[in-house]
């Protein structure tokens, strides 16, 4: 009998397996560390080896920790890091550069001759997306103009390039599986949002072969097998991690929305069947869903430093020795002095989108203490997630008329930093919402197990999965609208500086 779920959860900085039983609880959990590579100033690489086999080491110490026979897991899902970008000899199985992990800024230059040709607004309406570094397209058009050998190769039929997720299926099937979903599709610059397919034009501009792209499928269908621990394992769930947790939220309707605080921070709110194009800086990518269902979509805004500045805190400037002692350090003060931290340490997200910004702290006197800067710095996580819950209220409001009810006035939270009540209270706060915390840690890794599960017969629909979501605590706003916008001002001061001060290093090289 069939009693658990695997999730794969393959992560910017670690490659996690999480179980779950037919509630939801997780049964068992392993975690293995991704190194990162830096190998100039804005450029971010990993050992595509590296990332299969620390995901390996975690599935099969998950299912040895459990102490359950791995015939029991019914399906494996898999969500991942998305925009990361990975090409490999089909005949070897060994990538031909490292993986370009998607905060990398190495294809600004491609990405400004994009736009200065005029190609922003059919990029947009076919994909949702901007031009922008992040993404994946321009990450496989510089592997393949850059890395010597690789073209020769591509026309020999010997190279296959993918995301996060189309690379391990790959390796997990020993090459007999080759496809990606359609929410890892959304992510590439390369794919009609509204078909489903990959763009012709778009290839062409590019000069990417349609050949070595994996096909495109649902979230949710059964994909393939693999051998594990003397079982046939399904491969029934795919969705990249931002989409997984959405769909974890159980944030199936229009109007439902999910940040997710993790190294970066990712606001998504679901749209329905309706590809909604943005006015305000956000992106429009698919939602996962499963086979046979209409193609969903959201909007969505992307926060590149979040609990990544918490990281910068205790690996760089030594202030706390755990991410969690921000919290009790930031504490200390009743606030940050006047002083704030703008993190575009790979450029800004949205809603602003500027690839040349750079971090930079403001409001420094004699009397500011590492707490100020430790509190300035969870503030900066809530500043920029209340920039992209403005730019998306806006949206919608153009969507129905200023119908204020169709404004998010709930958020659902998750991922690590999540767990800092401060920073959710500063949430609510700063955006005047209501902030609602997820008993369960784990969504993202929850939606990939809910989509294998359906996919499989495991969970029988939405409605069983809706009854399966808790809430750990709820944060209501306790500050004035005053003060609120008193500190949303200084906020918006310090990104113009911030963005001026790149602007002219620019300028002058």
């Amino acid at each position: 009998m069939k009693k658990y779920v695997l999730a794969l959860d393959e992560g910017t900085t670690s490659a996690r397996a999480i179980l779950f039983d037919k509630k939801s609880n997780i049964v068992s959990m392993a975690q293995h560390e991704i190194k990162q590579i830096y190998p100039h100033p804005g450029w971010v690489e990993q050992d595509p080896m590296d990332i299969y086999a620390n995901q390996y080491a975690a599935l099969t110490e998950c299912i040895a920790k459990s102490g359950i026979s791995a015939d029991e897991i019914a399906a494996v899902g898999i969500t991942n890091q998305r925009e990361t970008v990975i090409l490999w000899d089909k005949n070897t199985g060994r990538p031909v550069y490292n993986a370009i992990v998607w905060q990398c800024r190495r294809t600004s230059d491609i990405c400004e001759a994009l736009e200065a040709a005029g190609h922003g607004e059919y990029i947009r309406k076919t994909t949702g997306l901007r031009i922008d570094p992040y993404f994946s397209g321009t990450k496989i058009k510089w592997i393949l103009d850059h890395v010597e050998g690789v073209k020769e190769k591509v026309l020999a039929g010997e190279v296959l390039a993918g995301t996060v997720d189309t690379w391990l299926i790959w390796k997990l099937t020993d090459g007999k599986v080759f496809v990606t979903d359609c929410t890892n599709a959304s992510r590439t610059m390369l794919c009609n949002i509204h078909t489903g397919e990959w763009d012709p034009f778009l290839l062409d501009l590019l000069d990417i072969p349609k050949e070595i792209l994996p096909e495109i499928k649902s979230s949710s269908e059964i994909y393939g097998t693999f051998e594990c621990m003397g079982a046939e394992l399904p491969v029934a769930g795919i969705a990249g991690d931002q989409q997984s947790a959405l769909f974890g939220q159980t944030c199936f309707q229009a109007g439902e929305a999910k940040n997710t605080y993790g190294t970066g921070c990712f606001l998504l709110a679901h749209t329905g069947e309706r590809a909604v194009q943005s006015q305000h800086g956000l992106l429009t990518t698919v939602a996962a869903g499963e086979k046979g269902r209409p193609i969903e979509y959201a909007l969505e805004g992307s926060v590149f430093v979040g609990g990544a500045v918490i990281r910068w805190l205790r690996d760089e400037l030594k202030l706390i020795h755990e991410a969690s002692d921000s919290e009790y350090f930031a504490r200390k003060v009743k606030d940050s002095a006047g002083v704030y931290l703008v993190p575009a340490f790979s450029g800004l997200g949205a809603p602003i989108w500027d690839m040349h910004a750079r971090g930079t702290i403001f409001g420094l006197t004699a009397g500011t203490g590492k707490n100020h800067i430790i509190r300035a710095a969870l503030e900066s996580i809530a500043y920029q997630t209340e920039d992209v819950i403005a730019a998306m209220n806006a949206d919608v409001a153009l969507m129905n008329g200023e119908n204020k009810s169709e404004a998010i006035s709930i958020l659902k939270v998750d991922g690590g930093a999540s767990a800092n009540d401060l920073l959710m209270q500063m949430q609510s706060d700063f955006s005047s919402i209501t902030v609602r915390s997820s008993a369960n840690p784990e969504t993202t890794a929850a939606g990939a197990a809910f989509l294998a599960g359906l996919a499989v017969g495991f969970f029988a629909d939405r409605k069983e999965l809706k009854s399966l979501s808790a809430t750990r605590k709820n944060f209501e706003p306790c500050m004035s609208e005053s003060e609120r916008r008193e500190r949303l001002d200084g906020w918006h001061r310090a990104i113009a500086a911030c963005r001026k001060f790149s602007e002219s290093k620019e300028e002058n090289t």
